[in-house]
């Protein structure tokens, strides 16, 4: 199991800094941050920008690799997403997962885009979106013609660090999500049960992963790839709660969710108020207890790409229920 944080991007850099130095200090395997405009009850709250936050956060560490939790189409065009992954990678020198997601419909979109979309048309912009994406990250120069999408030549030089590029961690809970990630992505990536807006006892929630990884076992199969290629993240704190109540609860989470096949178990920061409310004493607990033990009991845990033998990157380039 590796082990990461969600910092939200709401504090200037004088403070954020300190979070992320602690995240790695810590013994985190992975830090990421959202890639929004603005979200959700935090809409009048202050709230920086995703890759410049990044690009710091690279500067003052070393170990920990860092992602975005989720880059989308509501407001990101591939080629510029491109250029912005290619050089946070290389200021970070290789330690960053480029996370995906087909976006729903929420405030940036209204601010953006005004445009209303079925969830299909989502799925169908986000498809052209990792296609488009991965193709501007794998090779020097790149054209592409879609619905939603059209270049001609655009160069991406001098290319990911990370050969053929970056890994994708691709955020889906519908079967056309899931095939695609198991066509493109190193890791998938769950909140848990979609549809909710209240965060269940992650004990009650481990009946609705089980069948969701049932489900990713599926697409694997459909679309030719080894299951055992493909990494499962669970980002707990908005749809399954309690995981960060106490080091036990950490500890008893990771190993029921690590049973049922989960690799990367992500928490929130806690903050002082809601959302993500709680006691950063109980993160370091969890870091001195869990996670400096399992450091000591095994080699330190690599990035978030897939197991040797597989994974998007090795092969061709080729949350809602239809994403």
């Amino acid at each position: 199991m590796r082990h990461g944080v969600v910092i939200l991007p709401e504090r200037r850099w004088s403070r954020a800094r300190e979070q992320w130095v602690l995240a790695e200090r810590l013994g985190f395997d992975h830090a990421w941050t959202y890639d929004q405009l603005m979200w959700r009850w935090l809409r009048d709250e202050p709230w920086f920008s995703c890759v410049p936050t990044l690009a710091a956060a690279a500067a003052v560490t070393s170990r920990i690799t860092l992602g975005t939790m989720v880059a989308t189409p509501t407001y990101r065009h591939p080629v510029a997403l491109a250029k912005e992954v290619m050089s946070l990678e290389d200021v970070a020198g290789g330690r960053f997962v480029c996370g995906l997601g087909a976006g729903a419909g929420g405030l940036d979109d209204r601010v953006v885009d005004p445009t209303e979309r079925t969830p299909h048309q989502r799925a169908d912009r986000f498809a052209e979106f990792v296609e488009a994406l991965d193709r501007l990250l794998s090779q020097r120069s790149t054209s592409y013609a879609g619905e939603y999408y059209a270049f001609d030549d655009v160069p991406v030089n001098p290319g990911c660090l990370t050969r053929p590029r970056v890994p994708f961690a691709v955020a889906a809970t519908g079967p056309r999500g899931m095939r695609l990630a198991a066509r493109r992505a190193d890791t998938w990536v769950t909140a848990g049960p979609p549809g909710r807006f209240d965060a269940l006892p992650y004990e009650k929630a481990l009946p609705d992963i089980a069948r969701q990884l049932d489900r990713l076992d599926t697409a694997c199969g459909a679309t030719g790839r080894d299951p055992a290629t493909l990494n499962r993240l669970l980002l707990t704190g908005a749809l399954v709660g309690g995981v960060l109540d106490s080091v036990e609860s950490y500890r008893d989470a990771v190993g029921r969710f690590g049973e049922l096949g989960i690799t990367d178990l992500v928490v929130h920061w806690p903050r002082a108020s809601f959302p993500y409310q709680g006691d950063v004493r109980v993160l370091e607990a969890v870091a001195e207890e869990v996670l400096a033990p399992a450091r000591k009991a095994s080699p330190p845990a690599g990035p978030v790409t897939a197991p040797p033998g597989g994974g998007a990157g090795t092969g061709p380039h080729g949350q809602g229920e239809e994403r």
